[in-house]
């Protein structure tokens, strides 16, 4: 993949031209609140019927990934669930040339609010160009239009990033389409899973194995500020902290950690890490410089602190911990110090992940023989479960702050954990697809 600032008109820095250029024509007003839009504050919400019409390509190949890129863009909606594209089968109107005006009346008919049409062609430096428009179909007018450039083996991202700015015009917050997924893939018989590290995009696509499977690999997690992971590796036996530049295959070990109870979690600015290590028959917290490798210890209990996450603006840290008896999530300062119960509902409260958006924390209940995701606000209020199962657990949120993906169990000897997802509704889950076993997902940030 190339990484000139020519390659693709996108996003900041990695496989970025320049700003995006808005296309402007008749009717277009993308600075006006249109009458098409989605409250997503709301509870449940109520799908917004769409239109996605086959992009036009104009030479010779051009056509069949065009009508790829529309394909991607209109499943990226639908898996949202705050779209609901409309059976192409049903336009009326077929608009084989993007720079007419659309026939509004004819979209209106078959009940769509919004509708997309787009290009694709190549350039003559060998580069494919696609643009898209958005309109409101009963404002008769364009919210928004957008031009890409990208190397053609790039056309998913294309896709992925155009549906990120339909979801943000139409919702007013960032989308999540143009984002990867690293996961732990296994494969054999349950007694015997080889496990192997894995990353996809969000929807499942160009899954790339990062690890051979020739040793144990554990719990990934993304770096918030750039394209690296960390993550445990057993071989021979030893548990070792990696660093991995999942762009250049670098790995770097951070350290050995026999005494590991749960995964190293980047800081906010991605200069630091938080895990927990056991010491006797308590564990702690503690906080790794990774330029200089220096530990600072942040609790000090004879209890079970573990699984530590820190806040967006990386001034507390929630973790989960037994000190009262059961595991519970507390939350303390960054540095340290007096730590704060939030949860206080039955059963037990684990796995705290701080959500992007810095307003919610996900967890993992289990009560009455269930695992349950969930959510409360960061003082411990508004507790919310999302999905229930056999055996839910390992959440991780979408950078937007609205969507989170888990692993989920299923029983029996021929059982095994699978990739799922969840709105923050509750109502939109669905399983996200692997070729094979999967668990313990860690999502990346918007990429550069």
């Amino acid at each position: 993949m190339q990484t000139r600032m020519t390659d693709f008109a996108a996003r900041r820095g990695f496989l970025v031209a320049a700003m995006l250029a808005v296309l402007a024509i008749a009717g277009q007003s993308t600075g006006a609140r249109a009458a098409v839009e989605i409250d997503i504050t709301r509870g449940r919400i109520q799908p917004v019927p769409i239109a996605v019409t086959d992009f036009v390509g104009s030479a010779a190949g051009d056509p069949e990934i065009a009508r790829q890129i529309s394909q991607v863009i209109e499943a990226d909606l639908r898996r949202s669930g705050l779209f609901a594209p409309i059976d192409r089968n049903a336009f009326i109107e077929k608009l084989p040339n993007f720079d007419s005006l659309p026939d509004f009346p004819s979209w209106r008919v078959i009940s769509a609010t919004a509708l997309v049409t787009g290009r694709v062609n190549m350039q003559s430096d060998g580069r494919l160009g696609a643009e898209f428009r958005l309109w409101d179909v009963n404002g008769q007018q364009q919210m928004t239009g957008q031009r890409y450039f990208a190397n053609p083996e790039n056309w998913r991202r294309i896709a992925h990033i155009i549906a990120d700015a339909i979801y943000e015009r139409m919702t007013g917050e960032k989308g999540y389409f143009d984002t990867r997924v690293v996961f732990i893939d296994e494969n054999g018989p349950k007694d015997a899973r080889v496990k192997r590290l894995a990353i996809m995009d969000q929807d499942g696509a160009n899954l790339r194995y990062l690890t051979d499977g020739g040793s144990l690999v554990i719990t990934p997690r993304f770096s918030p500020t750039n394209q690296e992971i960390t993550y445990m590796d057993f071989a021979n036996g030893r548990p070792r902290v990696y660093l991995l530049n999942i762009e250049t295959g670098q790995r770097e070990a951070v350290g050995d950690f026999a005494d590991m109870t749960s995964a190293p979690r980047f800081s906010p600015d991605g200069r630091r890490v938080v895990m927990s290590l056991q010491q006797g028959a308590n564990a702690n917290i503690y906080a790794m410089d990774l330029q200089t490798r220096a530990t600072t210890r942040l609790t000090d209990s004879a209890a079970i602190d573990t699984s530590p996450s820190y806040s967006p603006d990386g001034q507390y840290i929630v973790f989960e911990s037994d000190r009262g008896g059961s595991p519970q999530i507390y939350i303390m300062p960054a540095s340290g110090g007096q730590a704060t119960r939030l949860s206080f509902g039955q059963g037990s409260y684990r796995q705290p992940v701080w959500s992007p958006r810095g307003d919610m924390i996900a967890f993992t209940r289990v009560a009455g023989g269930q695992f349950a995701i969930g959510v409360m606000a960061t003082d411990g209020s508004g507790e919310r479960i999302l999905t229930e199962g056999y055996l839910n657990e390992s959440s991780t949120w979408a950078p937007n702050g609205r969507v989170i993906m888990f692993t989920k169990e299923t029983p029996g000897a021929n059982g095994g954990p699978k990739l799922w997802s969840v709105d923050l509704t509750g109502y939109n889950e669905q399983q996200v697809p692997t070729p094979s076993w999967a668990s313990d997902p860690a999502w990346s940030p918007l990429r550069n």
